[in-house]
């Protein structure tokens, strides 16, 4: 999978199966309302109309099915006819799995998408995940040749005109955004180290035309970073705060989405153990999402302005790593005591959010990290915990995980009964709670809100992706759809403004009502 070029087209072209083995996906219903004249050229002469109708008639999806057409070059996958109301109508975990499990091997094949229009960027996303990047097997370096797999979609339903060039470019666009991302999290520190990090951050900006802005080591110290700065400092690679602006005229709000990129966490001095350690490699999945996310986004091109924020440590254990009952004055003048080393991430978001407050006067600030192992047991291994201080926009962060494939279900945001876990007789607060049976995940969200204030005038938005950002062994990638479709609206893409939690601007006069106002909302 690791040499795979990705490709998404009008139209993938007729060649039979033997030439160019292909898989073909939708809902049964879907699939019936397709006419043979669409994908005949890509089963002839091995599948007769035949042979592909009784096909469609064995599928018996529960959840899923699928029928071999001919041999190993040809098949025929069904998605679940229904889903749950907290599931995507696309049921792109489903395409995942079915893409990685039914797809035939070879060198070059195709993948024909029938879905509804709603549902095309949600599965281009999830076709995405099923070709990870990062690869060191001795046998994938040897192999000089690149693999190319070309998906079409087939359009059904009301509107079933075919995708236009911007619409794929868009679709290809977000997916290099997921495999980016993907990349990212999958590589080891001895390869993604804060220093290679900063690279991979450098090399987008080369490619949008933007200067990132970075303080790094004993400057983040200095300029009174010390979430950053002391959750890092031990490590052999430097902290750093990376920024990415972009700033276009006309802009009538400032959004700032910020990362935790931990590129590896030890747990510090409160060290973790053999068994929970390994894979903590992930626990940079937030920052590389929003990578991924800024660089599609800005790609589609983006009315606001937007700033990336990437908070960079490595969590290690040395002789000047942050011990248990240290004092760190954080970037908001608040004192913290660590009572455990190993809820990090929380402090270098801190920083992270209280500059996109203070230094680019951000109204919108999200911050999506890898944060607690109990967001999995809050809301599971396919849903990102959000919370936020705005009922609108946890109810848009819902909406846009279904329109998206990245799947969002709420937290519980009860400042006044929980907050209270941090109480410190000491400093400010400590950085973990007293309770740990007491909604650990919204506690440590809380947290990194307190930097802000709880009565913080803007909105702000806290993405726990700590189970998503993985299936089994590979990264998915997570976090990158959903950041584009929920800013969607502010896109000039108009496939990421159907996909928005507004919807498309009934006309333009309504829109132009929207640009004028300085805190408009995308809810």
């Amino acid at each position: 999978m690791a040499n795979v070029v990705l490709e998404f087209k009008v139209s993938a072209g007729d060649s039979e199966p033997q030439t160019r083995p292909v898989l073909i996906i939708g809902q049964q219903s879907s699939l019936q309302q397709v006419n043979w004249s669409q994908i005949k050229g890509k089963l002839q002469p091995a599948v007769s109309k035949e042979i592909w109708q009784a096909a469609l008639s064995a599928l018996n999806p529960n959840p899923t099915d699928s029928c071999p057409l001919y041999l190993n070059h040809a098949a025929v996958a069904a998605l679940p006819s229904r889903v749950s109301r907290h599931n995507s109508p696309s049921s792109a975990h489903f395409v995942s799995r079915l893409v990685r499990s039914c797809l035939p091997g070879g060198n070059n094949r195709c993948i024909v998408m029938v879905c509804e229009r709603s549902d095309v960027f949600a599965s281009s996303c999830a076709i995405s995940r099923a070709f990870p990047i990062f690869s060191r097997r001795s046998s994938s370096s040897r192999r000089a040749e690149k693999k190319h797999v070309t998906v079409e979609f087939v359009i059904v339903g009301q509107d079933s005109n075919p995708l236009d060039v911007a619409e794929l470019e868009c679709l290809s666009n977000a997916a290099d955004g997921v495999r980016l991302a993907a990349r990212i999290v999958d590589t080891p520190c001895n390869e993604m180290n804060t220093d290679h990090f900063l690279d991979e951050i450098k090399a987008v900006g080369t490619e949008l035309g933007i200067t990132p802005l970075i303080i790094r080591g004993e400057e983040l110290k200095q300029k009174g970073f010390g979430g950053i700065y002391g959750v890092g400092k031990a490590a052999e690679h430097p902290p750093a705060l990376a920024v990415l602006s972009h700033t276009p005229d006309g802009a009538t709000q400032t959004i700032a989405w910020v990362g935790k990129g931990i590129v590896y966490d030890t747990g510090g001095l409160s060290i973790k153990g053999k068994t929970t350690m390994p894979g903590m490699k992930r626990d940079c999945g937030g920052a590389a999402a929003i990578l991924g996310a800024f660089k599609a986004t800005i790609k589609q091109g983006f009315k606001d302005n937007l700033h990336a924020v990437f908070c960079l440590a490595e969590n290690a254990v040395g002789p000047t790593a942050t011990r248990p009952d240290d004092i760190h004055t954080l970037y908001s003048g608040k004192t913290v005591e660590i009572n455990n080393t190993d809820a990090e991430g929380r402090l270098v978001l801190a920083d992270g959010v209280v500059y996109a407050s203070k230094d680019l006067s951000a109204d919108i600030i999200l911050d999506m990290a890898t944060l607690t192992g109990a967001q999995g047991i809050s809301t599971g291994k396919h849903h990102a915990a959000v919370m936020t201080n705005s009922e609108q926009w946890e109810g848009a962060c819902v909406r846009a995980g279904r329109s998206s494939g990245d799947l969002a279900h709420p937290l519980v945001y009860c400042p006044e009964l929980h907050f209270s876990e941090f109480t410190s007789a000491m400093a400010d607060m400590k950085n973990s709670v007293a309770d740990r049976e007491n909604a650990q995940s919204s506690c440590a969200g809380l947290f990194i809100g307190s930097h802000l204030g709880f009565d913080w005038p803007g909105v702000w938005v806290h993405v726990d992706i700590a189970s998503p950002v993985h299936a089994g062994e590979r990264a998915t990638g997570f976090g990158v759809a959903l950041l584009m479709a929920l800013f969607g609206q502010a896109s000039d893409d108009s496939m990421l403004n159907q996909v928005s939690p507004l919807g498309a601007a009934a006309n333009s006069s309504e829109e132009q009502m929207e640009r004028d106002c300085k805190r408009r909302r995308l809810v």
